[in-house]
């Protein structure tokens, strides 16, 4: 009989084992997705500020499993994994499995700050980078008819906590749409009004990469206008004041939250194996701890036994691809009685865009920075992209882009049913 796979989550991680395992007559595979596409987070950010398409950076599921036999689609929401029945439970129905994959992803982390989760705007999934899309064009659009300079003021601050690589690239991108774009479309806006703060509560940017990548991002991004402030973080947000560690209080209604990343919650699995960041403890097959049949893999995995990686694998792409197709070789092992391979991290290195034309990467043995990096940045990130459309596509706009320095889909959007009639 077919083993069934329920795979939970369409992210790398989720993707990568179905392309393992695609077409083997002993599996029937289902992934379960609350979105029917998937999308590449790396570049939701460009999303975020007006610079793609959402369609850009995703792919419908459907579409994309009609060439594989062995492949469904459930769309529903993780209620609960019923481990002593095989049961995984969803809100649109419960389904039986003979292996789980668990390979949800992370979400914001807003550090119990109950505030800045109620008012801050994160930037994890599509829909949060259009609502973000929309504030900061409103809040434009605001401040071009506001006579009331404080006010002018407060609606032109942006405040970005976090500085990681998606924290340095909004940042970079949000600053060069104020000097290409804004002085010439909001000539009624008063630019000396404006701040762009980079908030982070460690001494450097890019804290996991190189020296010579963290000195590059911060002279860069103050050179482009970016007022940077380390070793501190945020503390609380209420009345569109951000209040700092170190008793600085900046007046904004843009709150942009990069700071950090839990794993998604998933009831049913036992307290004792969650580890650190919410993350489920597994071992060196990426099975979830005393569950034969249940596995994490990705951002919500936490293996402790990589003796390079001691406090568990970066929550990066490349791991979680590389920990899909070790699963994905370990499942056919499985059904041929061979033995199982341990699952190793070969780290890639990493990388991150600061502005046109000017990247950092930093590879084992060696890093490098400005034209050449960029170039770099842009063939590693295009290569990824589901379907050849998307890759041609973006690859086009992002030539358009990069020449005229004018996104032109800054369209401020409100999904709504359209309840009058014609």
């Amino acid at each position: 009989m077919k083993k069934h796979i329920i795979i939970v989550g369409g992210g790398f991680a989720g993707l990568n084992l179905i392309k393992s395992l695609k077409n083997d007559k002993r599996f029937l595979i289902t992934l379960v997705d609350k979105n029917n596409y998937h999308f590449f987070p790396p570049l939701i950010y460009q999303v975020a500020t007006s610079f793609i398409q959402a369609s850009n950076i995703s792919y419908p599921f459907r579409r994309l499993f009609s060439r594989y036999k062995n492949v469904n689609f459930h769309m529903g929401s993780l209620l609960r994994v019923d481990p002593e029945n095989n049961v995984l439970e969803t809100d649109t129905g419960n389904l039986r499995y003979d292996y789980l994959v668990l390979a949800l992803g992370t979400e914001s982390n807003f550090f119990e700050m109950e505030n800045v989760q109620k008012c801050a705007l994160p930037m994890k999934n599509i829909q949060e980078a259009l609502y973000l899309r929309n504030h900061i064009l409103l809040n434009l659009e605001q401040a071009a008819r506001n006579k009331d300079i404080k006010m002018a003021e407060r609606l032109q601050n942006i405040v970005i906590a976090g500085g990681g690589p998606t924290g340095v690239e909004l940042a970079g991108m949000l600053a060069e749409m104020g000097k290409y774009i804004a002085q010439k479309e909001y000539p009624e806006i008063k630019l000396s009004l404006s701040n762009l703060y980079l908030i982070d509560a460690l001494p450097t940017l890019l804290s996991p990469m190189s020296t010579m990548a963290q000195k590059t991002s911060y002279k860069t991004l103050t050179e482009l206008g970016v007022k940077i402030l380390l070793n501190v973080s945020v503390k609380d947000y209420t009345d569109n004041k951000v209040f700092l560690s170190d008793g600085t209080v900046i007046e904004t209604e843009t709150l942009i939250w990069t700071s950090g990343v839990i794993g998604r919650e998933v009831p049913g699995i036992p307290k004792e194996k969650i580890g650190k960041g919410r993350r489920i403890l597994v071992d060196e097959y990426n099975r979830v701890e005393e569950h034969t049949y249940i596995y994490a893999l990705g951002d919500i995995a936490l293996q402790l036994t990589d003796k390079l990686f001691p406090n568990g694998h970066p929550q990066l792409a490349q791991a979680a691809i590389q920990q899909a197709k070790n699963l994905g070789k370990n499942l056919i092992r499985l059904q041929e009685g061979k033995e199982l391979i341990p699952f190793t991290y070969n780290d890639k290195g990493s990388m991150a865009i600061i502005s046109k034309f000017n990247a950092v990467v930093d590879l084992p043995g060696f890093s490098f920075k400005g034209f050449l990096a960029w170039l770099t940045w842009l063939f590693i990130h295009i290569i990824p992209l589901v379907g050849f459309r998307s890759k041609i596509r973006l690859s086009l706009d992002w030539f358009r882009l990069f020449i005229t320095n004018n996104p032109s889909i800054r369209l401020i959007l409100y999904p709504k049913k359209n309840t009058t009639k014609p």
